[in-house]
């Protein structure tokens, strides 16, 4: 079941199982006690592709509306997402989620309008917290202006997971798809598969599509006709 806010300017939905309880924080404790605990008003967070950070995102803004503030999640990389307009107005939240940044970067008109939107919220005192795949400094952003404004604040980088980490993510990801996936076999996918979470997570619809298909269990023989 997927939430939706009606304060969002578009139709855009917040994935139900996104939330702070499932977030596997392993070498990230300290990122999640300052984005649930400090009163900081301005956090940048990057890191390689599926480490968390949309997941965290749309966790806070699950949280943000349990207790009774206004949120807002604009995931960038979205196809409905083409006209910077979709910023005017979101200064009146008391959160703003903006996710993968550094698909914006270089273009003029979102460079100028996120810069005014920063600029907003601060005057509002209302909370930011941008992601994207790497610190502001290596995105190829053209508006010195911005570039500063995004240099403020905690800049972030999520830990990118170890292997138990890793372990925990996928089990969990297959509990919440349905699956019993025995730690056995997660270990024998780490080593015979790209270990980047995005392809591990691949992997994994893959497999549930073809145990069901099959009404088989993800055993290490099954696995192994998949990679």
């Amino acid at each position: 079941m997927s939430v939706a806010y009606q304060q969002i300017p578009l139709n855009l939905q917040l994935r139900a199982e996104a939330t702070l309880d499932n977030f596997v924080a392993s070498g990230n404790e300290a990122l999640l006690h300052i984005l649930c605990e400090s009163t900081e008003r301005y956090i940048y967070l990057w890191g390689e592709a599926a480490c968390g950070k949309s997941h965290l995102l749309q966790a806070l803004c699950h949280r943000a509306y349990q207790q009774q503030q206004t949120a807002a999640y604009i995931p960038l990389r979205d196809d409905d997402i083409s006209d910077a307009e979709i910023l005017i107005g979101l200064e009146d939240m008391d959160l703003v989620c903006i996710d993968d940044l550094h698909v914006i970067a270089g273009q003029a008109e979102w460079e100028i309008a996120l810069f005014n939107l920063f600029n907003r919220i601060r005057e509002n005192n209302g909370r930011l917290i941008i992601t994207a795949g790497s610190a502001p400094n290596n995105m190829q952003i053209q508006l010195a202006d911005l570039l500063s404004r995004l240099n403020w604040g905690v800049v972030f980088q999520l830990a990118t997971l170890q292997d138990q980490a890793r372990l925990e993510v996928l089990q969990l990801r297959a509990r919440q798809l349905g699956l019993e996936l025995p730690e056995e076999v997660v270990t024998y996918m780490l080593k015979r598969s790209p270990r980047d979470m995005a392809s591990l997570f691949a992997l994994l619809t893959r497999l549930d599509s073809a145990s069901l298909a099959a009404q088989r269990r993800l055993t290490i023989p099954f696995v192994r006709q998949y990679l």
